[in-house]
């Protein structure tokens, strides 16, 4: 079946918003001046793609990879103010980032909802202390605030952990935030902003920035799947791309002669998934203060159980980290700790790594990134390469409007209207005034929100390939969602690489033969069968 661009007055609800490829490069190649050009497919970059399409800017996006094949789809899963933040007395951050999860979870209600958590106290002092500063965090919330937090005895602290160690346990307390999907989310906003009017391509990579008399009027792109160069005409360059923004920075000095210092001090975060049998129950578990005084938690999502995370710093940029074996130690050494049943490395469903992008401080601190901020930058280069790093999933929102505000002040675009992304529905969401349960338990069953009609009419919709994913769903991915590879369907479209390497491995062959179906060319497994290797290996 040929699939057609809807048109512009159809740009709605009603009916999801189609993306072919092969129009979309089409489009792209087209000659013409883009207000905006933005180089990344996370959340920063698509951020700042949907706040300037709402603006009425003109706006191109290309991601080299899929999107949010990076940081983006690696996180923690949580949509937070920062307990640890608040610990570290960066007030100003943990108010905006408060804010921002309220935001986020009225936007997106089919993708993020409130979470409570719980921090056990195995000290008589410990639930005093850490309950009044997370009092604090409610009064920071204000009417934001998803729920009171309470001290809690024994009895029901193990009511709310069923499987949290009880030796020396005096109590605990409990208090809320929010979790998410964020591969999900992500695409959510691509799509989003591409029924906005904004031109979004992944597997486009920048390869080179086009001067004219010394400052930024574009960039030149690939398109990776055919090799087609493409030049990309702009006002404004936005370098979205995380960890690998100096890269691109560096690149930009050499056309007039500077050499661009590092903004970056990546940071390595490992998460290990296992299943609910190891901590059932619907809270999530926080320690604020490990062996080493790292946080650890333990949190349930989709049906299986997220173990982690680390914060260790790493200078190589991998797009496909692996973790150290102190980091596997350390989670399982930890969840030992505080579990009644200890998952083992056999008992780990998949391991995955994301590399934050965090600012680097004047003055590095021997290496130690966990006390680098994780608030934001946007600078201008002499060019007028705007480049944006740093920050959290929660806040990319203020991200996007602070981006575009630099480029204003800096005479790149001229004055916008405020920006409308804090009551900007996505792509999925209820209409307003609808009520939304909580993120359910079974995977898959929350990625569509209002797009679950048009996704039961699809052919497969009742044939499963794998667990809580149909055949409609690929079909769906391929034609509604971007995706191009295996991969894309079983990491980001579903989550299942996330959840369950080797079950991915299973369904790869399946997938593969619906997406060449959609795609009309062959699509292989080998690439991704190697991936799930990956994501099974413990060092």
């Amino acid at each position: 079946m040929a699939l057609k661009y809807q048109s512009e007055d159809m740009r709605d609800n009603s009916q999801p918003f189609l993306t072919e490829r092969a129009t979309l490069i089409a489009q792209l190649a087209q000659p013409r001046q883009y207000d905006l050009a933005i180089i990344g497919g996370g959340a920063t970059g698509l951020g700042v793609a949907l706040d300037a399409a709402l603006r009425g800017l003109s706006v191109v996006l290309i991601e080299s990879h899929d999107f949010a094949k990076g940081t983006s789809s690696r996180s923690t899963k949580l949509v937070h103010g920062g307990v640890r933040y608040l610990a570290q007395g960066n007030i100003s951050l943990v108010r905006e980032a408060l804010h921002e999860r309220s935001s986020l979870l009225h936007n997106a209600p089919h993708l993020a909802q409130p979470l409570p958590f719980v921090m056990p106290a195995y000290r008589w002092w410990e639930a005093p202390f850490y309950g009044i500063g997370l009092k604090a965090y409610d009064v920071l919330a204000g009417k934001s605030g998803l729920g009171p937090t309470e001290f809690l005895g024994r009895a029901q602290t193990r009511t709310c952990l069923p499987s949290v160690s009880e030796k020396n346990l005096w109590g605990g307390v409990k208090y809320w935030d929010g979790q998410f999907d964020d591969a999900r989310l992500a695409l959510a906003l691509a799509r989003t902003a591409a029924a906005k009017g904004a031109l979004l391509i992944n597997y486009c990579e920048a390869v080179g920035l086009i001067h004219t008399d010394g400052k930024v009027a574009g960039l030149h792109c690939r398109d990776t799947e055919t090799g087609q160069a493409i030049e990309i005409k702009a006002k404004c360059v936005v370098n979205a791309t995380g960890v690998w923004v100096d890269a691109l920075r560096a690149l930009d000095g050499q056309a007039v002669g500077q050499v661009s210092a590092p903004m970056v001090a990546p940071s390595q975060g490992v998460h290990l998934v296992v299943d609910r049998e190891f901590f059932p129950g619907d809270h999530a578990l926080l320690v604020p203060k490990t062996a080493d005084g790292r946080v650890l938690f333990a949190v349930p999502w989709l049906g299986k159980v997220i173990l982690g995370t680390t914060d260790t710093p790493r200078n190589d940029l991998s797009r496909e980290p692996d973790p150290f074996a102190q980091e596997v130690a350390f989670i399982l050494g930890e969840s030992a700790r505080y579990l009644k049943r200890a998952p083992r490395r056999e008992d780990v469903r998949s391991v995955w790594v994301g590399l934050r992008p965090l600012v680097k401080p004047p003055e590095e601190d021997g290496g130690n990134t966990k006390g680098i901020s994780r608030e934001h930058t946007v600078a201008v280069s002499q060019t007028g390469l705007v480049t944006v790093t740093g920050g959290k999933w929660t806040t990319y929102r203020a991200m996007a409007e602070d981006v575009l505000e630099k480029c204003q002040t800096s005479g790149l675009l001229p004055a916008l209207p405020a920006s409308t992304t804090s009551d900007c529905l996505l792509v999925g969401a209820p209409p307003k005034g609808s009520t939304t349960t909580r993120i359910s338990e079974e995977p898959g069953a929350h990625l569509y929100g209002q797009e679950q009609d048009a996704l039961s009419k699809l052919p497969g919709a009742e044939v499963m390939v794998a667990p809580n994913l149909s055949e409609a769903m690929v079909r769906f991915a391929a034609r509604f969602e971007y995706a191009r590879t295996v991969e894309d369907v079983l990491a980001r479209r579903s989550r299942l690489l996330f959840l369950d390497a080797r079950a991915a491995a299973t369904a790869a062959p399946a997938v593969a033969a619906i997406l060449a179906d959609e795609l009309g060319a062959p699509i292989t497994t080998s690439e991704f069968l190697a991936l799930t290797e990956r994501y099974l290996s413990l060092p």
